[in-house]
């Protein structure tokens, strides 16, 4: 899942699209956060790690998504949540679209 940017916002500095395709670049993330299933001393569990060298961990429409898919699937199978939060402020131009690809 990659953000896409529906809205096609422009701020001062560079268009949006050309700034997820940068950070992208320079991290070799696709987005802020990495999630997965695991064990932590010998314990399943869910866990999601923000990346602050991802736009500082700015969580547009696809950071939501793998968060609330990870929730979801913990609760499904009894799993506890792990979530490392690295949160830098929010891209208000994404809050009102669910919009991934």
């Amino acid at each position: 899942m990659v953000s896409v940017d529906p809205i096609e916002f422009h701020s001062e500095e560079e268009p949006y699209r050309d700034r997820i395709d940068s950070y992208q670049r320079k991290t070799g993330l696709t987005e802020a956060i990495q999630t997965c299933i695991g064990q932590l001393n010998g314990i399943p569990i869910a866990i999601g790690v923000m990346d602050f060298q991802f736009m500082g961990g700015s969580m547009g429409s696809v950071v939501g998504k793998k968060i609330t898919s990870l929730i979801e699937y913990a609760t499904n199978e009894s799993l506890p949540v792990i979530i490392v939060c690295a949160f830098g402020g929010a891209r208000m131009q994404e809050g009102s679209f669910k919009a991934w690809k």
